[in-house]
């Protein structure tokens, strides 16, 4: 071979080897070991973080759920059926992450932020990790912006305060959700975003749930995040971390958002399913020993930030339905224990009419009347005393034992607060409407009114307050400065409103 072209391949290697890119990649890589119910064993990832995703075959994902000293557990996002013993499995070096922002607003998704209606890809710009930690007690601020429900017994009794966690529960079929979708109905036009978590409910409910809200034009401010009942409890176990997440993004932008988590206790059967399926040692109930940091992890990221942080705000309604009223079972004394109050919906008061069937004795709000408007607090401070005197009384009326005149006006008081708190649903009522109702029955102006009359009072008084030139007068006074009016012009207003019965 010939100098020159000796030459000229030395050159060629030396150009090559210039050129060389290094393309060699490190990954670690496992093998899945067993799999079923939505839980893989995989062997062979060292380097997976908790809370890592990882990558299977078929564009399935999965989040690390369980570290072991040989194997690692991990539940499966989407079609675990088309995971096999044998397959090989990615780390990505990322924890999971859930789309947010306004482009999520009047959408219904999966727990992993995938649409699930018909109205396209979401282009979110944004994303956040699903488990974040809960603001510290500096960052937070004091709770004194009303959150109205549009619900009297609750506007008047359990007032919630924005970034309050109020708890609702009762057993199945008590208007549970009914009375978290009003509150939802009743934030239209108040700037406040609202987010529905569905865990474990029924597919067709979901979708009316979604229909309802169009038709009263509140999807344009609600994001609904559903895990149906027919859904891995993988998803069911994700859906109020991604939720609340979504939430977040918007309470860091200085807004007021609502979640509901319809409901906990399935949830918490939910983790119980992925806890016994990787072996965790079962406690009471065969509830693992850290379902209540599942669930005080949840609820501590509902705040309200102080102004220097923007002051915006998550309240939270958690669902949790009972079994015959039982509230001493393990997950509602835990949830109660978490929350700063609870609004208790009682069987025997919903199947004698009596809706929404909310306990005043064991029903309470322990931070929200620092944020119930002044006026609402002046006039019904007595109405939780007339309604448990009338309880009381009622026992013996039944007995037909004789009562005095004093007992007999104490009786029909508590007839008629029960009437005016009797509300039908979707029926929402303004707080206006609701503090000048109470303080005629508080103030003895509707002692002569028959109790028939007295929902014709309540609504002459709605109308009269937007039609009425004195009634107007009240109402801009009542929604400025969330004071008592004049109690003259209050008197002289439920009076000539009198005349009209």
């Amino acid at each position: 071979m010939s100098k020159l072209k000796v030459q000229e391949m030395t050159e060629i290697i030396k150009k090559q080897i210039e050129s060389f890119e290094q393309d060699v990649k490190l990954e670690n890589i496992g093998k899945v070991l067993s799999v079923g119910d939505g839980i893989a064993i995989v062997y062979g990832l060292q380097q997976a973080m908790m809370g890592e995703l990882l990558e299977f075959p078929h564009e399935v994902k999965g989040l690390v759920f369980n570290l072991e000293e040989s194997s690692v557990g991990v539940i499966l996002l989407g079609e675990s059926n088309k995971i096999k013993e044998g397959d090989l499995v990615k780390t990505t070096k990322r924890i999971f992450e859930v789309p947010v922002g306004e482009e999520l607003l009047g959408r219904v998704v999966n727990p992993l932020g995938e649409p699930l209606d018909a109205g396209g890809t979401i282009d979110a710009k944004h994303f956040l990790p699903v488990e974040r930690r809960a603001q510290g007690v500096m960052q937070r601020g004091s709770i004194n912006a009303s959150l109205e429900t549009g619900i009297k017994v609750i506007d008047a009794l359990v007032p919630i305060g924005r970034g309050q966690r109020e708890l609702i529960i009762g057993d199945r079929q008590t208007g549970k959700t009914t009375l978290a979708v009003d509150t939802i109905l009743n934030q239209k036009g108040k700037d406040v975003i609202c987010i529905y978590v569905a865990i474990g409910q029924k597919e067709s409910s979901v979708s009316t749930l979604v229909q309802l809200l169009s038709q009263h034009q509140a999807m344009e401010y609600t994001i609904v995040v559903t895990a149906g009942a027919s859904r891995e409890g993988t998803l069911l176990y994700l859906a109020p971390f991604a939720g609340v997440t979504m939430g977040e993004y918007f309470m860091e932008q200085g807004k007021d958002v609502l979640i509901v988590y319809d409901d906990l206790s399935k949830h918490a059967v939910a983790y119980r399913e992925l806890s016994l399926l990787l072996r965790r040692p079962p406690g009471r109930e065969a509830y693992p020993g850290d379902v209540f940091y599942l669930h005080s992890r949840l609820l501590e990221r509902s705040a309200r930030l102080n102004d220097k942080l923007g002051g915006g705000s998550i309240t939270a309604l958690p669902i949790i339905e009972t079994k015959a009223g039982d509230i001493s079972a393990y997950i509602p004394t835990n949830v109660i224990s978490i929350t700063d109050g609870q609004i208790f919906l009682e069987a025997e008061l919903f199947y004698s009419g009596i809706r929404p069937a909310i306990s005043a004795g064991l029903s309470v709000s322990r931070v929200g009347g620092a944020a119930q408007w002044k006026a609402m607090k002046k006039v019904s401070g007595t109405v939780r005393i007339n309604l448990a005197n009338y309880r009381e009384l009622e026992s013996f009326a039944q007995f037909g034992s004789d009562l005095d005149a004093s007992a007999k006006r104490r009786l029909e008081r508590g007839r008629k607060t029960i009437e005016i708190l009797i509300q039908d649903v979707h029926e929402l009522i303004e707080m206006p409407t609701q503090i000048v109702t109470i303080y005629a029955l508080s103030s003895g102006l509707m002692d002569d009114v028959v109790l028939e009359n007295v929902k014709k009072l309540e609504n002459e008084i709605n109308q009269g307050l937007h039609m009425d030139e004195l009634g107007q007068k009240l109402y801009k006074h009542l929604v400025e400065t969330k004071t008592l009016p004049d109690t003259k012009e209050l008197d002289q207003f439920v009076q000539s409103l009198k005349r009209k019965l």
